[in-house]
């Protein structure tokens, strides 16, 4: 969808760079990219206030973009600089190239410790902006260990293999044990945090 970005000075740390790609650590609460209800002050616009050689790539909702985190969780998020990089990086993403490894805090404790979710994932046929497991939904696969557990709650490490929306979200209540803050998929559970953040963190990309 064609779309005239205006850059935007919009805080988020650089972690790594170099003249293919960026590598950035997002915070929770910002949307990676223009959407209904968030038109102004993504971290699209702030990329192309800070690397103004991506207006190159403008014309469309997400110059650079080849992956994406909820708004609700921070992290790592890797950002091509050209149009070369962008293509590369899109393959590496289809081809599943990329080692994506999450930290998140869950309500219970998992058991087994470690183990894989293999269930499939689409759309909830009950609640059409939620996803779900359903039969005949797309192949998905999380990879997960326990930390440690105390106090009702478990610090565990994800590894997604796919992903999908909402994967490790879905994949944790699918467990019997959502994710600490999730409005969506834990609701009425207890949470210390505002309704734009949730106990998740992209911590390892590769």
């Amino acid at each position: 969808e064609e779309l005239d970005l205006v850059p935007e000075e919009v805080p988020f740390e650089v972690v790594y760079e170099d003249r293919e790609l960026v590598v950035v650590d997002k915070p929770a609460g910002l949307v990676v990219h223009p959407a209904p209800g968030h038109w102004r002050g993504t971290l699209v616009h702030g990329l192309l206030f800070r690397f103004p050689e991506m207006e190159a790539l403008n014309g469309v909702r997400r110059p650079g973009i080849v992956h994406r985190l909820d708004a609700t969780t921070s992290g790592l998020l890797v950002v091509a600089r050209n149009g070369r990089a962008m293509e590369e990086l899109v393959r590496c993403f289809q081809q599943r190239r990329v080692q994506k490894e999450y930290l998140a805090l869950v309500f219970g404790r998992p058991s087994p410790s470690e183990g894989r979710i293999d269930l499939p994932l689409g759309r909830d046929p009950l609640h059409r902006k939620r996803m779900a497991v359903v039969e005949g939904g797309r192949d998905s696969l999380t990879l997960y260990r326990t930390l440690w557990t105390r106090d009702g709650t478990s610090l565990v490490r994800r590894d997604l293999r796919t992903g999908r929306t909402h994967q490790i979200r879905v994949h944790l209540r699918a467990l019997g044990c959502p994710l600490v803050g999730d409005r969506v998929y834990a609701h009425g559970r207890p949470t210390p945090f505002s309704p734009d953040r949730v106990f998740l963190h992209a911590w390892r990309l590769g």
